[in-house]
């Protein structure tokens, strides 16, 4: 369940600057930004304008689909919407479903959705050359994970 005054939406063309914002201040790639596949939160003040807060995309390709660019704006952390955006897009997906996540908590975070560690070497072709660099950092130390869920 969503906090008092936000709603979840499919993003809209005007939605990607606010989108673009919200991934480059979690320090994620920008560049495969498609307002079509985001779901995107937003909360308005009952004073004021819509402010997106949340974000996250579900990207196809061959054989399976990524969740990615799931981002909760920093001051609305801890109240349940990166939890909900992620069941909304996770009951969206309707092929395997990969996401990558760096650092120790995430993984733990996405676990409770069904989202498993998978190998590199065991990743559909399609997704092989996406996910390289997290197997390389990932044999370098870094705590980079590709986690995979299979369909419901």
């Amino acid at each position: 369940m969503l906090p008092h005054q936000c709603q979840l939406r499919p993003a809209t063309a005007e939605d990607l600057g606010a989108i673009r914002r919200l991934v480059l201040s979690a320090k994620l790639d920008p560049t495969q930004l498609r307002w079509q596949q985001f779901r995107v939160v937003e909360h308005q003040p009952e004073d004021g304008e819509f402010v997106l807060i949340a974000c996250g995309q579900l990207r196809s390709f061959a054989e399976a689909q990524e969740l990615g660019s799931l981002v909760v704006a920093s001051s609305w952390r801890g109240r349940g919407i990166g939890g909900h955006l992620t069941q909304v897009l996770v009951e969206q997906a309707n092929q395997p479903l990969y996401l990558e996540c760096l650092g120790r908590s995430l993984p733990r975070f996405y676990t409770q959705f069904a989202f498993q560690p998978v190998a590199w070497k065991t990743l559909p072709k399609s997704l092989k050359l996406k996910f390289m660099p997290a197997a390389i950092g990932r044999k370098l130390g870094l705590p980079l994970q590709v986690m995979f869920r299979e369909e419901s």
